[in-house]
């Protein structure tokens, strides 16, 4: 809580060259690289980082294969660019992951012909990944028995990448990279309303946890509040380019179902694509794919029908699937980019590409659309057009993204050796600390080995059937701007997605874990994280 006091004194007492609105993707990848190439910079956020769409995403980073239907195949062309450099540039975290696909009988197209679709995808990504394989139905039931193949024509296997841990921790070390290249950023900060005037812009904004207010003064202003950027625009009466259609996604996430670890792909009974998706010892089941008018969305009980249907009808199991068996759930809105006020595009063949309108007169930025695959491209292009409105970027050229050099990891992996880190994991876990560590944080890991090293009961889990050790949350306490429990349990970390909030609750090691992360508030913030779960159970069963 301390980082983030600090950072509010600095917002409301400096002017910025750069402030940036929105701790999604966009803003995230935008502070980062601004902020390494010189510029000062600004960042807040109504709610916490990542805290919509960006960690509700399917976890995965792909190159756009079903644009190929649409033929837009510049788009695939660079979507498979974008992935294969995220790839090379996050080994640890971005992995290639293999599709297993099954097309049933009176699909479309014929498997063989969508199969050659994937080799044309292979060619367009460079080889990167292995190559693609044709695949009978017995052969599809050999690989995976979960799947039902009793009215399967054939399928295939082809790679695309994945997000190891979650999606919005992947953002959220970008807001960290940000901070550490003297970016001043906070979450729960609203922008209430912008004044333009003599060159500057003055933000007024609302510390949400206290209800003070703040000036906050820059040179330019980025709007990358994703689903809400249209909002925004309208409170400072930007006229733009572009503005934004909303697709709901909704995932499910429930007891490990398969028994390879790769995505299951098919297409769901209204035609679009649909996923089985391993997490660790769970998997992650959906997407829905809705037009909805308000990106304040919510998972209706449709959406679960419409899942647990089509998971149901696609996959052979012991017994169906039912809503007792849903441990949690991901929902967010999809932010399409479309042009002009009409927006009179074929809904299924939106894409996902992003689109940045400037107002070059008042150094105003409005980022759409977006996915994670293009984030590198999206910090690049931002800053490009921010050096092009005459902010001084003093080391425009340096590198902004990627994992610390190999000497660095070499020499964690040797600090690491020295203390026996890897006897420390735990007997259920498939996955060595030394790689989880530095998977989840780079170069600070180092400060997590100097906890273990000062005291060995650091490298205790803390709570039960979570994967986190007792040092990591004396680190996210120092350095990740917790400031609800909920931040850390389903934005930092991924435990509120593999167990159930009330078992969250009752798990041996949450006061602990609260007592670490808040100190003397940690009764006030556990019993607030306890009110909003039983406000949200409350709301689940009014909209039943």
């Amino acid at each position: 809580m301390q980082l983030r006091e600090t950072n509010l004194k600095k917002l409301a007492s400096e002017t910025y060259d750069v402030l940036i609105l929105g701790g999604g993707i966009n803003g995230a990848v935008s502070a980062a690289a601004l902020s390494r190439k010189g510029a000062s910079v600004a960042l807040i956020d109504k709610g916490d980082f990542a805290g919509q769409t960006s960690s509700n995403s399917s976890n995965l980073a792909w190159g756009g294969i079903k644009y190929l239907e649409n033929h837009e195949y510049l788009l695939v062309n660079k979507l498979c660019k974008s992935r294969n450099h995220l790839m090379s540039s996050y080994p640890s975290t971005v992995r290639e992951i293999r599709f297993l696909t099954t097309l049933q009988k009176g699909f479309r197209f014929p498997a063989l012909f969508v199969f050659i679709g994937t080799i044309l995808y292979w060619v367009m990504g460079r080889f990167f990944t292995k190559k693609p394989i044709f695949l009978s139905p017995i052969k599809i039931k050999n690989l995976e028995p979960a799947i039902d193949v009793s009215n399967a024509q054939g399928g295939f296997e082809y790679s695309d990448a994945f997000l190891h841990d979650n999606d919005a921790r992947f953002v959220y070390n970008f807001i960290r990279s940000s901070m550490d290249n003297g970016a001043v950023v906070a979450n729960y900060v609203s922008a209430d309303s912008s004044v333009y005037n003599d060159g500057l812009w003055e933000i007024q904004a609302t510390d949400q946890e206290t209800q003070e207010k703040l000036t906050i003064k820059a040179k330019s202003v980025i709007n990358a509040c994703g689903p809400m950027v249209d909002a925004f625009n309208e409170v400072s009466a930007e006229k733009t380019a572009h503005r934004h259609l909303f697709s709901k996604g909704v995932h499910l996430i429930v007891n490990k179902l398969t028994k390879v670890d790769k995505v299951l792909a098919f297409f769901a009974s209204d035609g679009r694509l649909f996923f089985v998706i391993p997490m660790g010892q769970k998997t992650c089941i959906g997407t829905t794919d809705d037009k909805v008018e308000n990106p304040a969305t919510y998972v209706t009980d449709d959406d679960r029908k419409f899942i647990l249907d089509n998971v149901n009808a696609l996959l052979d199991l012991d017994k169906p699937l039912t809503q007792e068996d849903v441990i949690s759930e991901r929902c967010g809105v999809r932010p399409l980019a479309v042009k002009g006020e009409s927006g009179n595009a074929d809904w299924v063949q939106l894409s996902r590409k992003h689109a940045i309108d400037v107002n070059k007169e008042k150094k105003y930025l409005s980022i759409f659309g977006g996915k994670l695959t293009d984030c590198i491209n999206v910090g690049e292009e931002i800053s490009d057009i921010v050096s092009g409105l005459g902010i001084q970027l003093s080391q425009k050229d340096k590198v902004w993204y990627g994992e610390s050099s190999a000497e660095i990891k070499q020499e964690f992996e040797y600090r690491a050796k020295l203390i026996d880190l890897d006897s420390m994991t735990p007997a259920y876990s498939s996955e060595k600390l030394t790689t989880r560590l530095w998977r989840r944080y780079d170069i600070n890991a180092l400060q997590i080995l100097d906890e273990i090293q000062r005291d060995p009961t650091q490298a205790e889990q803390l709570m039960e059937n979570a994967e986190y050790l007792r040092a990591e949350l004396h680190y996210a306490a120092r350095r990740e701007m917790i400031t609800r429990l909920e931040d850390f349990l389903r934005r930092r970390s991924k435990i509120e997605m593999v167990l159930r909030k009330r078992e969250i609750i009752g798990t041996k090691g949450i006061q602990e874990a609260c007592k670490i992360l808040f100190g003397e508030n940690a009764d006030e913030k556990l019993q607030e994280y306890i009110a909003n779960v039983e406000q949200q159970e409350a709301l689940a069963v009014t909209r039943s």
